[in-house]
């Protein structure tokens, strides 16, 4: 019975699962995007946000209490300079699961983690959207530009006084 369970063990060891957890934070952090199972993106969403919050406020405990759970110099350095920084203003959500599909080997579920606010392909907002289009000959903008000229050129022609002959 699963009673009092209240997460995922992953089918590890408490000390295995702690050590794998550390190194998939790490490499989360250093790489900003890994490509893992959804059970374990789970349990490192679970492992990783309250880090990155405790990196907000950039003090000596907060840098100790982070190296101890991610047992990396340069992430603990990384997560306090470039990471810190992209998400002083976010509060809470650092993280989005991608699901990908399943694994040919083993059919397991498979997914990708990422930091929210390096991926600028789903930070822009939709109206803000940065359009990129080709340009042809026959564009939308040319046309746009023609119509106004003849707009323009109708009313420059209403308004001139009609001479009787």
């Amino acid at each position: 019975m699963r009673h009092s369970r209240k997460f995922n063990h992953l089918g590890r060891t408490s000390a295995h699962r702690e050590l794998m957890l550390s190194n998939m934070a790490v490499s989360l952090i250093l790489h900003k995007k890994i490509e893992t199972t959804v059970a374990k993106a789970k349990a490192l969403r679970v492992y990783v946000e309250p880090i990155l919050t405790r990196s907000k406020s950039d003090t000596t405990h907060a840098r100790r209490v982070a190296f101890a759970d991610l047992r990396d110099k340069y992430a603990v350095k990384e997560l306090f300079g470039a990471v810190s920084q992209k998400i002083a203003k976010r509060p809470g959500g650092y993280t989005r699961i991608v699901r990908l599909g399943q694994r040919l080997g083993d059919g397991a579920e498979m997914c990708l983690i990422e930091l929210v606010d390096f991926n600028e392909n789903y930070s822009q907002a939709k109206g803000t959207a940065n359009k990129t289009a080709r340009r042809t000959r026959r564009s939308g903008a040319n046309k746009a530009a023609t119509v106004t000229q003849a707009a323009t050129s109708e009313v420059a022609a209403s308004e001139e006084p009609k001479v009787a002959e």
